[in-house]
């Protein structure tokens, strides 16, 4: 039996041309960048041509790029870093409820030590209002968090506005953008972003290697102690293969982004019109238009998702519900109760998300084998 991949917002996998990119430095350029030697500084120039072809594909400057682990250790570094950076400042923060959990637990931490958050509200479709941020925005604040678009529903937020609000208040404002890299335009400056994370293996890149844009002036305390790897603000030894790699990944991602965009749209809108033609009890969560071109989500009236999900992988068909990193507690989503779902619809969540690899054939497999799936757990 074939096995069928609908979980592209997880991870993604490698593009080849990226793990041709690769290759060399495992094994002929494997030197360590902080080394001063003839083999340092061969992996020290690979690493800075990177953080440039990066930065410009996102319309930062390469000094605005820190490489990190991945989007959870650049929110971690984010938040953090501009609480400490400001220890005397305001204690007050302002979260989009839906923000992923790499967002929302450091600034649990932080309401620990006596922050005070204010969550922002969405509307039915997940979407935070500009004109509710005014609102929110009564007191001097550290730091704003709303991300680009929801790894869950897909719904892409009017972060410009938002972005703009911050910049007139003079709040740091930072934008979770790792569902949006590489799958449609980013660009810090025209987002307003001061801080914004990205990781390299939701765009077929490696995993373990992301990125945090830090605009210059934005006041971030390193997050790694140890030495002065990425300007100071991050020690560690570099990942120099995960770098060259991300770098590679985005560049073709962006070369390649209008016509996958508008495939990945013809067959993300199969999904959302034929999913509720052919089954009954469904609801489309997410914007209709504000929507990410690859992410389709649904929730199935009196089903639990743990079934579901079984059901699709007994066929050979790999989804989710959500967040990979929360998905194995199955618990209710935090983004469907922050969007006011229905209790008889909030347990049976789908999420399919398509990518570079997915084909015509796949999508009518699905379109196939999921209506008897949940007849099956009706009965």
């Amino acid at each position: 039996m074939e096995k069928i991949y609908f979980d592209y917002a997880s991870t993604t996998p490698v593009d080849p041309e990226v793990v041709q990119a690769m290759m060399p430095y495992f094994f002929e350029k494997f030197g360590n960048a902080a080394s001063p030697h003839a083999f340092g500084r061969e992996a020290q120039k690979a690493l800075e041509e990177a953080r440039e072809t990066l930065a410009g594909l996102i319309g930062a400057a390469p000094e605005e790029i820190v490489f990190c682990s991945g989007a959870t250790e650049a929110n971690n570094h984010a938040i953090l870093g501009v609480a400490r950076a400001n220890p005397e400042g305001s204690k007050h923060i302002l979260v989009a409820s839906i923000e992923h959990h790499a967002v929302l637990e450091p600034v649990k931490y932080l309401e620990k030590a006596g922050y005070r958050v204010t969550s922002l509200k969405v509307d039915a479709t997940g979407q935070v209002s500009p004109d509710d941020v005014k609102k929110a925005v009564r007191e001097p604040t550290t730091l704003m968090c709303v991300m680009h678009a929801s790894n869950e529903v897909g719904t892409i937020q009017p972060v410009a506005v938002i972005g703009a609000i911050a910049q007139e208040h003079k709040i740091p404002f930072l934008v979770d953008a790792v569902q949006t890299v590489g799958h449609v335009p980013v660009n810090v400056r025209a987002l307003a972003a001061d801080l914004l994370s990205l990781s390299a293996h939701k765009f077929y890149g490696p995993k373990g290697i992301g990125a945090l844009y830090i605009r210059k002036g934005t006041k971030v305390a390193r997050f790694l102690l140890g030495g002065d790897q990425e300007r100071g603000r991050r020690g560690s030894t570099q990942n120099v293969a995960g770098a060259v790699g991300m770098a590679k990944a985005l560049e073709l991602c962006v070369q390649r982004m209008t016509t996958e965009a508008q495939e990945q749209t013809r067959l993300r809108d199969r999904l959302l019109v034929e999913i509720p033609q052919r089954i009954q009890g469904v609801k489309v969560n997410g914007h209709l238009r504000d929507r990410l071109p690859n992410n389709a989500h649904f929730s199935f009236q009196g089903l639990e998702t743990e079934s579901l999900l079984m059901g699709l992988d007994m066929a050979g068909v790999a989804a989710s519900m959500g967040s990979a990193c929360s998905s194995g507690a199955m618990e209710p989503s935090h983004v469907l109760k922050a969007m006011g779902l229905a209790e008889d619809f909030i347990y049976g969540s789908l999420r399919l998300t398509i990518g570079r690899w997915t084909t015509e054939a796949q999508i009518a497999y699905l379109l196939e084998q999921l209506p008897g799936i949940v007849r099956g757990l009706r009965i």
